[in-house]
Parts: structure tokens; sequence; C-alpha cells
């Protein structure tokens, strides 16, 4: 199982981390104020106050053992860089990084970055949503319990129509358009076959959607 480490607590750090853990994840959030750290605390694997930009403290708490390290830091551009810097230095693969705007976010691209988000408010989930999914591509939370997401199409319906897969019996989900290139599929029929590389947008319960990644 993959490992997460958030640093920076504020409003979308706080919303990454917390359903990166309710999705079953091990997360160390990380955050300079004591005040949020116990906010969140009961609510991930683990919870430090620490200097984000202090290299001998990241390198004590492991972060070189995390699969992706997400640095959400919001106010102090200099300290998200700095940060973004030292955990690709420390040995972390993947690091994802918030940026406020374009120049802030091609700085923390030749910091090392791996990905950076642009996101608005309260979007960490979405972004939680792509980072534990190989084939989950969009995520939007259509209602209480039920979403709409795009997903890669998976190799065992290509070559197959909508009504060979049963995909509303079989993961109880139900395709509301298709995309194939530059075209897209508003009206989708039974008899339409998946083609590789198709994305099909679907909605479903989070519970099924869940399982169905799992088991793509």
């Amino acid at each position: 199982m993959r490992q997460f480490v958030v640093i920076g607590c504020g409003r979308f750090g706080t919303s990454v981390a917390e359903t990166l853990y309710s999705l079953g994840y091990d997360v160390l959030a990380i955050d300079k104020s004591e005040e949020r750290v116990q906010e969140i605390s009961a609510k991930v694997t683990h919870a430090v106050q620490a200097d984000a930009i202090d290299e001998n403290t990241l390198r004590t708490l492991g972060i070189r053992n995390f699969d992706v390290a997400v640095v959400t830091i919001g106010s102090n551009i200099q300290a998200s860089i700095m940060a973004t810097l030292i955990a690709k230095e420390l040995g972390v693969n993947n690091v994802i990084a918030k940026a406020q705007n374009e120049l802030h976010g091609r700085v923390l691209e030749k910091a090392g970055a791996d990905r950076v988000v642009f996101p608005e408010r309260d979007m960490g989930m979405r972004v939680a949503r792509n980072l534990v999914s190989s084939n989950i591509l969009d995520y939007i939370e259509f209602a209480p319990d039920y979403s709409i997401v795009e997903i890669s199409a998976i190799a065992d319906w290509e070559g197959k129509t909508l009504i060979e897969l049963q995909l509303p019996l079989k993961y109880g989900i139900n395709v509301i358009a298709i995309k194939h290139g530059k075209d897209i599929n508003i009206r989708p029929y039974a008899k339409d076959v998946i083609e590789k590389d198709d994305i099909l947008i679907v909605i479903g319960s989070d519970k099924d959607l869940k399982n169905l990644e799992k088991n793509s």
C-alpha cells in the first residue's frame, strides 16, 4: 500500500490528507502550526509539528520512505519551493506541489516537482482521488455518496459492447459519455464498442466506484 506525506495542513492540504486516510492509505501530515497539527491528528495516521524547510527534520521523519509527497504550503511561496526541493533531494519518487500561479508553478517544476496542481478552493478531495488510482482520470462529487468520474478503458473492456460488459450489473456504474480521441459520444448506446484508449465518463455510488478502482 502506498504511503503519503502531506506537507502543509491548510484548507487544501487538510482535505487531501483526510481523503487519502479515509480511502485507507497511510498518511503523515506535517505543519509548522501546532494548532493545525492538533486539529488533523485524529484524521490521519500520524501528524507532526515541524518546519518543512528543515532538511534534517524531514530526514529524521523518514519522508524518503514515502511513495508520494504532497506539498500544499499556501501563503509562503519560498517555503513551498524549498519543501519541494528537499523532498526530491531526500529521495521521494513522486512529489506533487500546489502552486499559487503560473510563475510559481514553473519554479516548482524546476525545483523537481513531478506534478504541479493549481487547485480551486476545496478541491483537495478531487486531487486525492486522482493520486490513488491509475485509471481514474478525474473526479467530481455529484451528490452525497455519488460521484462522476472519467476512467480510462480497462484492457478487458476493449473490443466489447456496453451490453456485453454489463457495467451496471457488474460494477453498479452507468456510462453517460464516451471519449474517443477528439470525439465525444454523449448518447452511448448498448451496441457501442469500447476501443483502446477510450475514456468513459461514468456515474455511480462512491462504494461502487471504489470497488471498480480496486478491480481495475
